[in-house]
């Protein structure tokens, strides 16, 4: 027999010549043995000699065969040490015996040399394969172990890319309970420069890890072009460009992207395979649902991408709640999910809104549901005007590199004013000057208000005056779409303006376009009770200005900023 399959072989058993006979058949087919005499040193052998397998007599003296047997299987461990036990019993019960004290099978008595060999090597056979199981296992465990490592710090990495906003801010709850470590759900949240907030509630394909690797490009651009400025526009457009790069084919990311505005009391929707969200009054009322009208990020080429929103207003105190399908598709144990009308009837007994969020989590507890899926929910509150801007970013310079005295001028005409925010771009040169850094949330909101009235109002012609109450507000904004969906003529031009003034300098910001002007001290007289949705725009302006007025019939803005 090679070297490699000889095995070490205990025989225990009380009568000498049946031990010596024993011995020479088992030596004759090139095992190495050890004998004894009881139970007792059977057990004492086989901890000192570790054999791989083990004859045992049933019936011995001092410790019979059945107790050796148990104590030899327990110093075995997890390793399969076979135990072939040497019996002249023939009582059936007697030989359960056997099997039932660790017994792996038996031998009669008197022994076949040819049986006893073939049973040996059967149980050799037994015996590797065990071992081969065992270090397979081990080597599972070992890179399981390795994974959920790499897993931990990755995921603390994303946590800390993906938590970077303001989720902590006062008027949003969410919770978020992953199917697996990493979570296929994915919940941002992070303020303009103007102090709009933006959200977005995405779900990725599948679960874990595979789930999670377009999050943090995902993230990335969310971020990046908040903090930049960009509408929603602009930002779903760079999402779904990167994602369809990025992501193999059977993957994409089902989204929902809010803009808040709490200086207009409105929110801007994009909702692209998500369940529905919903819009709640102050009281609780249902007043719209956040419907899905598009399909999925990172499925459509880019020039087939349609990044039209919804614009819907929201008053201070109503709220929305957002969910991932893994809220929905809760089953309980008969198989039967939570359901959209599970959900929609608390929501019709909810007496308070404040407490929607937690009765939505009871809901889901006494339904005693299991989560087929990741599952987010987030309750986002409309309040009053106030939320401070991010910080200005430091710089190391004192601001000797900064020019104080250029001017510049840009003018959009047709397709560009369709396609291009020229926000973003604007505020990023305005940063360049030192002293305007401070200033970039100012800048953001007076630029945006100027140049969405000088496209709405003068280029495309809109009446404001349609915001005075809700279903006003969504009709303006469907004429809005409307009208940049076909040509559109005519013209918004930038002027900016940096000069030293005093110990410091001045921006003067002159917005001009096309259009057939407005009465601006009319829009500033109406009383607000009659102003609706409508007129903020003029208003703020004036008020985040230290000089702002319209000339040439309200078809020129001019604003300046001093420092």
């Amino acid at each position: 027999m090679p070297a490699d399959q000889a095995l070490r072989v205990l025989i225990a058993e009380d009568g000498a010549a049946d031990r010596l006979l024993l011995a020479q058949i088992v030596r004759r087919q090139g095992h190495e043995v050890f004998t004894a005499e009881n139970g007792e040193q059977a057990v004492a052998l086989f901890a000192e000699k570790r054999p791989q397998l083990v004859l045992l007599d049933a019936l011995m003296p001092v410790m019979d065969g059945f107790e050796a047997a148990r104590q030899i299987k327990a110093l075995a461990g997890q390793a399969l040490v076979p135990i072939i036990f040497l019996t002249s019993l023939s009582e059936d019960d007697d030989l359960v015996r056997c099997l039932e004290a660790g017994g792996d099978d038996f031998v009669a008595k008197p022994y076949s040399a040819v049986i006893l060999g073939a049973k040996i090597h059967a149980m050799d056979r037994l015996r590797r394969l065990q071992a081969t199981v065992l270090e397979q296992r081990d080597q599972i465990t070992r890179h399981h172990h390795h994974l959920l490592n790499e897993q931990r710090v990755a995921k603390a990495v994303f946590d800390k890319v993906a938590h970077s906003g303001c989720l902590r801010s006062p008027n949003i709850r969410y919770l978020q309970s992953p199917y697996a470590l990493f979570n296929g759900d994915l919940l941002l949240a992070a303020f303009t420069p103007s102090g709009d907030m933006h959200v977005l509630l995405g779900d990725f394909t599948g679960h874990g890890l595979p789930a999670a690797v377009g999050a943090m490009p995902l993230a990335e651009v969310f971020y990046g072009m908040t903090a930049k400025g960009y509408g929603l526009a602009e930002t779903l457009r760079e999402m779904n460009a990167k994602l369809k790069r990025i992501l193999p084919v059977d993957m994409f990311c089902c989204a929902l992207l809010l803009n808040l505005s709490f200086q207009r009391a409105c929110v801007e929707v994009w909702n692209g395979g998500m369940p529905d969200g919903y819009r709640l009054s102050a009281s609780g009322e249902l007043l719209a649902t956040l419907a899905s009208r598009h399909l999925p990020l990172g499925i459509l080429a880019p020039e087939r991408f349609d990044d039209s929103t919804e614009v819907m207003p929201l008053g201070v105190g109503e709220r929305l709640l957002l969910l991932s399908d893994g809220v929905l598709d809760t089953s309980d144990e008969q198989e039967r999910l939570f359901g959209v009308e599970r959900l929609q009837a608390v929501m019709a007994e909810n007496l308070d809104p404040e407490r929607l969020f937690d009765d939505v989590l009871q809901a889901l507890k006494r339904f005693g549901g299991r989560a087929r899926d990741d599952i987010s929910l987030c309750d986002i509150r409309m309040v009053e005007p106030g939320f401070e801007a991010p910080a200005a970013m430091l710089y190391s310079d004192s601001g000797r590199s900064s020019p104080l005295d250029w001017s510049l001028g840009l003018t959009l005409r047709g397709d560009s004013l369709k396609r291009f925010n020229p926000v973003p771009y604007l505020l990023q040169l305005l940063q360049e000057v030192h002293g305007l850094r401070p200033s970039s949330g100012v800048l953001h909101s007076v630029l945006s208000e100027l140049y969405s009235n000088a496209l709405e109002h003068g280029v495309l012609g809109l009446d404001s005056g349609l915001k005075r109450d809700a279903s006003g507000f969504a009709e303006y904004y469907r004429q809005r779409a409307e009208r940049l969906a076909q040509q559109v003529d005519g013209d918004v031009r930038f002027d900016l303006r940096v000069e030293p003034h005093g110990q410091g300098g001045r921006l003067t910001i002159e917005v001009r376009d096309s259009g057939a002007g407005f009465d601006v001290e009319q829009v500033l007289a109406r009383p607000a009770h009659e102003q609706g949705f409508s007129g903020r725009g003029v208003n703020l302006v004036r008020r985040l200005s230290q000089h702002a007025q319209w000339l040439e019939g309200g078809r020129c803005a001019r604003i300046q900023i001093c420092w």
